[in-house]
């Protein structure tokens, strides 16, 4: 990996031929801190499980664990007092919650899905106000890359996924991120208005919270009744005519361009960006998509009692409506950033 990955590359994520790469592979005898380790890069274990950690110049810092991919802190600086960082994502024991990807095959979608065995390919930084981490595994006949990159107000994850089997294959993709928040009833988000969505269940994940049936389970409101309305049927399409969506009750929802419109020369897209809005804390997190077509957002409502004393959500770029198709030797690549001007 010889450069930060530029993101303008991922503007076209059409599937295309592609030509493949060499792999850096690090030797028994050597630890992935000798290998890789550099300044504002620190590879550790916790409970036995290799991780590194990324800090840049103004103190955010991110920490992934390795063998599975799964990011379960992320602490940037949005405060300008000297203490001043926030942990932005909800993780609980059992590896989570946090952000993961989720890649499952369309053909095997009824079976149950394993996190996939990643390993270091690379490092690379620009000074230490930009840091980045390279994963890779292979899964049959898919060679796939999970670049981790961190900046001083941003965060971001890229996945490469190259087909070099024999036969197409239809892929199920999630960047999946559960967002930490103060307050149940002060949880939204906001630049959604005009967006068609349905309620749909998320990808089943080794990082989810809720389970797909969970997150469509009906919920009684309670005491937060006000203003409250049942969502949807599966499959029942709507437009979204306000400007904040407030989470503080139970939803589970897929923002996309309907299956059948997307082949019309003119449809309505969901906006490439949007935000989370956290009043009880005052921090607004900016999500961009880079490659995929759908936006995936739920809130656990009630549900989220069980998990802790904070409130939580999940959304994230996805493609779940309308697989990814990867003829052999094709390349598809898609990301997420998550970005903030608190400061």
């Amino acid at each position: 990996m010889a450069s930060l990955i530029s993101f303008s590359l991922l503007n076209n994520a059409t599937p295309k031929a592609c030509a493949s790469t060499p792999t850096t592979l690090i030797s028994p005898t050597e630890t992935l801190d000798q290998k890789f380790g550099r300044k504002g890069i620190k590879f550790s274990e916790s409970d036995e499980i290799p991780a590194v950690e990324l800090t840049v110049r103004n103190g955010s810092s991110l920490k992934l664990h390795i063998p599975n991919g799964h990011i379960t802190s992320y602490r940037p600086k949005v405060y300008w007092k000297d203490e001043g960082y926030e942990e932005v994502l909800h993780t609980i024991a059992g590896s989570r919650g946090g952000i993961g990807l989720v890649i499952n095959e369309v053909s095997q979608q009824n079976s149950k899905t394993k996190a996939s065995e990643w390993t270091v390919k690379d490092v690379d930084s620009d000074s230490i106000d930009a840091l980045q981490v390279e994963l890779m595994c292979m899964r049959g006949s898919l060679d796939i890359s999970y670049v981790v990159s961190l900046y001083p107000l941003s965060m971001a994850t890229a996945v490469i996924v190259k087909n070099n089997g024999r036969k197409a294959v239809d892929l199920n993709i999630a960047i999946l991120g559960h967002f930490k928040f103060n307050k149940r009833s002060g949880a939204g988000i906001q630049g959604l208005k005009g967006s068609s969505y349905c309620t749909h269940p998320p990808l089943s994940s080794p990082f989810e919270i809720l389970s797909p049936a969970e997150t469509i389970k009906f919920e009684d409101p309670g005491f937060f009744s006000f203003g409250w309305e049942p969502e949807n049927k599966p499959g029942f399409w709507t437009v979204q005519d306000v400007p904040i969506t407030v989470l503080k009750h139970k939803l589970s929802r897929v923002y996309a361009a309907p299956p059948p419109q997307r082949s019309k020369l003119f449809h309505t897209s969901p906006p490439s960006k949007y935000e989370t809005i956290d009043q009880g804390r005052g921090l607004f997190f900016r999500v961009i998509r880079m490659g995929f077509q759908e936006i995936y957002l739920s809130s656990p409502g009630s549900y989220s009692d069980k998990y802790g004393k904070d409130y939580f959500i999940c959304t994230g770029p996805a493609s779940m409506l309308v697989p990814v198709t990867l003829n052999p030797g094709e390349e598809w690549r898609g990301a997420q950033v998550i970005e903030h001007d608190n400061l």
